[in-house]
């Protein structure tokens, strides 16, 4: 069910329900059809849809406008698109506020609404893989790492989902602090893997003479003492995800002994003679560059060509700034809960200092901030004052102003949309002549940047 896109078709006039049931037939899994609102209602309730087409002109007192708000109150998942008669700019905003995913102007060109239709089924297929992603997350307690709406973050999610429905060896590369385990386990939780073992071991913090051992494991007596036989890292993810931390940490004879692993798939415990063989799934993960240290020798490079099938870099925090405020109030709510405290609030001077600070220790590092600051600040609100020293100043603040590409061309953008609009008395037709673009993209903008 989660993949079929089941459609309802509101419309007064019974030939464009059926030209529009007929045209869309083998774009959808199964259409129903309405001739008002009150019958779009009664059947939206009985039945699951993903997509309703409805006109804006209805029999009685509410519209197609009205049906599109109700109906997303009811599901906020679900897509509209909204047909007129009269495409005034009016009528498009209310559309819009109203929670449409688009509207189309008649006469209908089906061609254009079959692609409205696929558009508007791959938004709610996304919507849905994230929902699923922060419901996995949630179960594994691990939800504050994953939590971002700024593009770069975005971007990262839609790798997560792409690489966690294949079998692809992965390396994540980012800061410490960034949530690299956090990211191995939601690939694994979205794979067909989620119900067996996933094994992290941080091989950074493993003395060289115990790194065979843990990866491989050990017979009983093989060495002083081995008193009984235990199981490595490889053995005990079986048909799981090994995840092996700071991979670029392994000295050069392990290094060797792991790619001969990923080459073969066998494996065998320190003195022992029985070969294991090994399916699981290897994401490895670094916070090095660790092209660089191929390139200095220091790291194998056919290992690093075997582990860097699928690459995911993992934003720092300093460079999702935007997210901050979102996680600080998460982080609060939670350890909040945790520790039997008030909720508190941030005072905007203290948020603004936090947003500006360069954060080394990343997501890591804001967290540990807000647990002490939950667990020492004795009022409801923390003030600047009660950050810590190294937030309280100035110094950071011009790193507010530090904004990606991508940011840098919506503001642009949305400046030269607001002066055009303004110029031309805010004519949608004469301001999108203007900037050379239909006044269907420019009204999209306008949606987008919110100038009503």
């Amino acid at each position: 069910m989660d993949n079929e896109l089941h459609l309802l078709i509101v419309d007064d006039e019974p030939n464009i329900r059926s030209g529009l049931a007929r045209g869309l037939e083998k774009s959808c899994d199964h259409i129903e059809t309405a001739s008002s609102v009150n019958e779009a209602l009664d059947k939206f309730d009985a039945g699951k849809f993903q997509l309703v087409i409805a006109d804006v002109k209805m029999p009685g007192d509410r519209n197609g406008v009205d049906l599109v708000r109700l109906i997303k109150q009811r599901d906020p998942g679900v897509m509209s698109i909204i047909i007129t008669a009269n495409g005034t700019v009016e009528s498009v905003v209310d559309a819009m506020k109203s929670g449409a995913f688009d509207f189309i102007s008649k006469p209908i060109d089906l061609n254009l609404i079959r692609q409205q239709v696929a558009k508007a089924a791959e938004h709610h297929r996304l919507q849905h893989e994230n929902h699923h992603l922060k419901e996995k997350l949630a179960e594994a307690g691990e939800m504050a790492g994953i939590i971002g709406n700024c593009q770069a973050f975005q971007d990262l999610l839609k790798q997560v989902r792409q690489v966690a429905s294949t079998d692809a060896t992965v390396l994540i590369q980012g800061e410490s602090g960034t949530g690299k385990e956090l990211i191995a386990r939601a690939i694994h939780d979205l794979s067909a893997r989620s119900n067996a073992p996933f094994v992290a071991v941080n091989l950074g913090a493993l003395p060289e003479s115990l790194l065979e051992s843990e990866m491989f494991g050990h017979e009983k007596g093989a060495f002083t003492g081995a008193s009984r036989q235990k199981p490595g890292c490889f053995e005990q993810a079986a048909s799981g995800t090994l995840f092996l931390d700071e991979i670029t940490e392994i000295p050069a004879k392990s290094q060797v002994d792991l790619l001969r692993v990923l080459e073969t798939g066998q494996f065998a415990r320190i003195g022992g003679e029985q070969t294991l063989q090994s399916t699981a799934r290897i994401i490895s993960a670094t916070n090095r560059d660790a092209r660089t240290l191929v390139q200095d020798g220091t790291f194998r490079d056919d290992l690093y060509y075997r582990l860097n099938i699928v690459p995911i870099e993992v934003p720092s925090l300093r460079d999702r700034r935007e997210d901050i405020p979102l996680l600080v109030e998460h982080f609060l709510t939670r350890f909040c809960n945790r520790h039997g405290r008030a909720l508190k609030s941030l005072t905007s001077e203290a948020m603004d200092a936090l947003v500006a600070s360069s954060w080394p220790g990343n997501v890591r590092q804001l967290r540990n901030h807000i647990e002490r600051m939950v667990v020492t600040v004795s009022g409801d609100t923390i003030e600047r004052s009660d950050l810590p020293q190294e937030h309280r100043t100035q110094q950071n603040a011009p790193a507010t102003t530090i904004r990606t590409l991508n940011e840098i061309t919506e503001m642009a953008e949305r400046t030269g949309i607001e002066s055009a609009l303004s110029a031309k008395d805010f004519h949608r037709e004469q301001t999108a002549k203007a900037l050379g673009i239909s006044v269907r993209t420019l009204h999209y903008k306008m949606n987008r940047y919110g100038l009503h």
